[in-house]
């Protein structure tokens, strides 16, 4: 398509998605349910088709050289398959926010005002590699009364037709507007640049991908967007811990899975237990192949482990988010030290500390300023699934309404609701 096409595709699409929100917006809560265990049946019984587009994705894919494990993102198999079904399904047996009235109070006046809770509109996702995405979004747009409009990477282009074919099925067969979800049929990135400066048709945009992906949107974008640059996710062992339990996690935060964004990727210990704890853990590390990016305090504690790959720390590392067999290491003198470091260094994402003082914890949770706070588990669980949202959209670091995983209230707003009895203002 040439530049004027490519503009005419885009706002064609975005007219039809608004127009097709008005339809979403007032539909009842059982058709929209319907609509998301209807496409839960359609995932399960076109799995060999779906896995046959697939596959073109995927030769097209190792045949332009990428990696391994972006291959693999690619993939579509029954097991993914199944998990977004029952992702739809468990989105369809969660309670209905849609239209719910809050905090009604009556005023002096006479008249009562509360809030009501309304689709956001239109939302445009932009993301790359995992085509289940596209049943994610596409069941959390539908669940939250609202339409969209998806445009996945080139690299899964195959899936994410044959992925939305069936969710405008689900849509239609439902009675409900196909064009609630609309894929991006061509791979040309022209019409991200145009879907995200249409704030006539395009109430928010949601990029979910690499950072250059992200800063892009951002910088571009006419309309808001929701969004997380970076997950520089940190775990702090404090004094006291219970220094087997500190192990495990910090093991499970940093080592179950390299490459999401809830992965921990700096390590802080307090001074009074980094000799007991620091070997144990250094010693996983190694035994893993993980990289450590010690401060001098932490390499004196760990050089003696066998196979440790001990690297001196930069300044870079402790704001930088791996992605990899990597993490920094730095010891802290105390609870104070490690939130001053958290609030400094990192993205505002996910940070969790270990420790047996309950005043430290609750400070932690208070005075940490991220959109996930944890104590005594995992950053790994920073989750949309995991938080019982039933699906996720992304992740938020922002401040606005929506922050952390961001499931089916993340794509509402409040509007005020005001009853009277002919009250008039003196």
């Amino acid at each position: 398509m040439n530049a004027v096409n490519i503009a005419e595709y885009s706002q064609t699409l975005g007219l039809q998605a608004r127009t097709a929100s008005s339809a979403m917006a007032r539909a009842e809560a059982a058709q929209r349910n319907r609509c998301l265990r209807t496409l839960a049946g359609l995932l399960r019984q076109d799995t060999a088709a779906l896995q046959a587009a697939n596959t073109l994705d995927l030769e097209r894919a190792t045949a332009a050289g990428l990696s391994a494990p972006m291959v693999d993102r690619l993939r579509l198999t029954p097991k993914v398959l199944e998990t977004v079904a029952q992702g739809c399904e468990q989105l369809a047996a969660m309670p209905d926010v849609i239209g719910q009235i809050s905090g009604m109070v009556q005023q002096p006046s006479g008249i009562r005002v509360g809030q009501m809770r309304v689709p956001i509109g239109v939302f445009a996702m932009v993301f790359e590699s995992r085509p289940n995405v596209t049943i994610e979004a596409a069941s959390l747009a539908i669940k939250s009364g609202n339409a969209c409009i998806l445009r996945g990477g080139s690299e899964a282009i195959e899936s994410n037709k044959a992925l939305a074919r069936l969710v405008q099925q689900a849509l239609q067969s439902s009675g409900l507007p196909p064009d609630g979800v609309q894929l991006v049929q061509i791979t040309d990135r022209a019409v991200v640049g145009e879907l995200i400066t249409m704030p006539h048709y395009v109430d928010m945009a949601i990029p979910r991908g690499g950072k250059g992906l992200i800063e892009r949107i951002s910088r571009d974008a006419k309309v808001p967007v929701l969004k997380h640059l970076d997950g520089n996710c940190h775990v702090y062992v404090d004094d006291p811990c219970d220094v087997a339990m500190a192990v495990t996690v910090a093991d499970n935060a940093k080592t179950q899975k390299y490459s999401p964004c809830n992965a921990s990727e700096s390590l802080l210990v307090a001074r009074a237990v980094a000799a007991e704890f620091l070997p144990r853990i250094g010693a996983i590390y190694a035994e893993k192949g993980v990289e450590m990016r010690v401060c001098p305090d932490s390499r004196t504690l760990l050089s003696g482990v066998p196979g440790a790959q001990l690297v001196e720390a930069t300044e870079q590392d402790w704001s930088t988010e791996y992605l990899a067999p990597i993490i920094s290491i730095k010891i802290v003198d105390g609870l104070d030290a490690a939130i001053a470091h958290i609030n400094h260094y990192g993205s505002h994402h996910t940070d969790a500390i270990l420790t047996r003082d309950h005043m430290h914890a609750q400070r932690f949770l208070r005075e940490v300023d991220s959109a996930s706070v944890m104590v005594n588990t995992s950053t790994r669980f920073a989750d949309g699934f995991e938080y019982g949202l039933g699906a996720e959209i992304g992740i938020s670091t922002d401040k606005f309404h929506a922050r952390g995983p961001v499931g089916i209230e993340g794509l509402t707003s409040l509007k005020y609701v005001v009853l009277g009895n002919g009250e008039v203002r003196g």
